[in-house]
Formats: structure tokens, sequence, C-alpha cells
């Protein structure tokens, strides 16, 4: 095999499967990325078992083949080149790596011992459509709240709910908080279907959407679903397991709307938090009419207090929240003013976009 490429062009390729190649896995295959160089069109293959992705290449191919890399040290040698930069493999032992001056040897391994892809067969799967900026902003607002290393395995990901009446729900909860994007799609379907993401392999499929309205394919199979997206395929293993009753978490009496400035709101937690307790970021909220009134006390450090406006016309209710969960929820919101659902001080908490009922993130609060 030997093709030339642009450092820039080979650069952002690496760079895209940096985080898909497993570094602390027994297979030391798994470290490297399948490289296939052929007249038709070159593409790069990488995977941790989990998760993979193929994605198009523009080289100029001299000699047709394909290798396998170490993923991370040819991605820190084009970091450091500049120009036109060639790769080539008389065998399956060694890689060359010339550009300019600069010439480099890497070890290989056979292109036979690397992971076939997984293949979804076309009599079990379904194909749906979803705008990449529907699924992107879905992802955006939800994925900060479902768990990092909770035992219940399921919490470690997001839900698809894909629902009959042409809706997509998508969840991301913790045991603490828990956030809801619904967003309407063009597909129908017969049945409601509900996938399990990894938290891991949503926050690599969310670097392939971008804001622009165009068309992701969605193949579900049994185990396995692939996102297609122009030319990149993003294939990861779906989380077997049942997700908890979202629906049934979201309050349905909480019947007290308070009215808030999104950034007023966010600076005072952020000001406040500084005097928190690192581990609980704990804050006591105490809202009365036409304000809000956010304080800490840490026998180490000291006190702070923080005052905003507020429209709000109930009587004086105070709630403790850690303080991170609330500032998560207002980073990915865009409205000027922010709603606050309240019933009673232990009850959960929901947070809502001034004007749009298509986002909420459930907040449970803390003990004083």
């Amino acid at each position: 095999m030997k093709v030339k490429v642009d450092r820039n062009e080979l650069l952002k390729k690496l760079s895209d499967i940096q985080n898909i190649v497993e570094k602390r896995n027994t297979m030391p295959v798994l470290n490297n990325f399948l490289l296939l160089a052929e007249n038709a069109g070159c593409k790069i293959t990488a995977t941790d078992l989990e998760t993979a992705l193929q994605e198009p290449v523009e080289m100029s191919v001299q000699e047709e083949g394909k290798v396998c890399i170490p993923a991370k040290k040819l991605f820190e040698i084009v970091r450091e080149m500049d120009g036109e930069i060639v790769l080539e493999s008389a065998d399956n032992q060694w890689v060359k790596v010339k550009c300019g001056k600069s010439h480099f040897r890497l070890a290989g391994i056979s292109p036979d011992e690397y992971p076939v892809w997984p293949t979804i067969a076309p009599a079990d799967s379904k194909t749906i459509e979803i705008d990449t900026s529907t699924l992107l902003d879905a992802i955006e607002k939800t994925l900060y709240a479902a768990g990092e290393s909770d035992t219940r395995y399921v919490l470690n990901g997001l839900l698809f709910h894909l629902k009959t009446d042409n809706i997509l729900n998508v969840v991301g909860t913790d045991g603490h908080r828990l956030a809801l994007s619904t967003k309407v799609i063009s597909e129908s379907l017969q049945e409601d279907m509900k996938l399990i993401l990894s938290r891991k392999s949503v926050s690599e499929l969310r670097r392939f959407l971008d804001g622009e309205s165009r068309p992701a394919i969605l193949t579900i199979g049994k185990n396995h679903i692939l996102f297609t997206v122009g030319g990149i395929q993003f294939l990861t293993r779906l989380i077997e397991g049942t997700y908890p009753n979202y629906e049934q978490v979201l309050p349905a009496d909480n019947n007290k709307s308070i009215g808030v400035g999104r950034d007023a709101f966010s600076r005072a937690l952020r000001i406040v938090s500084i005097l928190s307790k690192e581990r609980s970021s704990a804050v006591k909220v105490e809202i009365n009419p036409d304000a809000m009134v956010i304080s800490t006390s840490n026998p180490d450090l000291g006190d702070a207090k923080d005052e905003i406006p507020v429209n709000y016309a109930g009587e004086s209710m105070v709630f403790a929240f850690n303080a991170r969960y609330l500032l998560d929820v207002l980073g990915v919101m865009e409205s000027e003013t922010v709603i606050l659902k309240i019933n009673e001080p232990l009850s959960p908490t929901i947070l809502m976009e001034d004007g749009k009922d298509d986002y909420k993130c459930v907040v449970m609060p803390m003990r004083l």
C-alpha cells in the first residue's frame, strides 16, 4: 500500500477516532485503526468493540492495500508535520511515514486481525431518518444528566424513546436529576421503540452532528444501531436492560411557577457555590415574592449570599439544591427567562424554558 494525503485531512480524521481507539485493552489491535486504500475510495475504521466509526478520507492512491496503524502515535506524528504525507507499507509488519525530510517507521498489525464491522441484517432492522440538528439538540440537552459510573448500568446511557405518534423522547437521568427532550420527527412507527445508548457512544456521536439541517439515517438492529451522516458511519452496541419509567418521575402537581432570568440565576449560583462544600455543592434557595435569595454556609470557609429578582407571587419557601445540577441545566437552556415549577421544599422541582414545553429537567432537592 502507498498513499499520499494532506496533513490537515489526515489530522482531522485521526482526531475523530482518538476517543474510540481503546487505550486500556488487552487486545493490542484495538490501539490501531484500519486504513483501507482503494482507487474507488479510502476509509479509516476504528473500534473499541462497543463503538465503531468508519469515515472516508481523501487520499491519492499509488498502490492499493490495507494496513493497521497505531492510532495515537500516528496522530502525534501528523500533528507535528506540515504539508503532504506519504504512508507506505510493503507488508503487514511496518508502516513508513514520510513528510519532507522526516521519516518514521511504525510497527503495524496484520489487517486480518482487525475486528469485523458488525452487520445489521435488513430483515431484522428498522431504518428511520432524523434531522441532524434535531438529534444534536436533544443530545446536548440531556447527556449531562446521564449517570457516569452508576451500578444500575442502564443509567449510564441515554434513552431514545421512539413513539408511534411521531415523537422522539431523549432522556438522561442519574437518579438525582432527569432531563427530557421531546422532538417531533417525520417518521411514523407501528410500535414504540426504546433504545439505550451508552454515554460514551453518544458523546462521540455528537462530534459528527452539526447545526445544519441534513439527514441522519438510523438503522436499528437487534443489538446495534448505525448512524449514517453523509459518508460517515457510526455504529454502537445497544445497552440491554429496562430503563426507568421516566414519565412517572415527572411531577404532576407542581402548580407554583417562578420566572427568573437565566443569566442572573447562573451568576448567583456560581458566586455562592464558591464557598459551598465541594462534594455536595449545596446551596440554600429561599424563594420570596419578587426575590430569590441564594446562600451557603461552610464552617471551614465562611458564608456567601446573593439576591436576584424573580416573578413569583406565592408563599415563601426554602429549598436546598446541588448548585452544579442547576448550573448544568441552565447551561443548555437558551431562553432569557427560566421557569421553575415547584410544590414543596422536598418535592422534585421542574425547570423549563419560558414559552417552551419541549424540554424539561427534574431536579431532586436536598435536605437542609
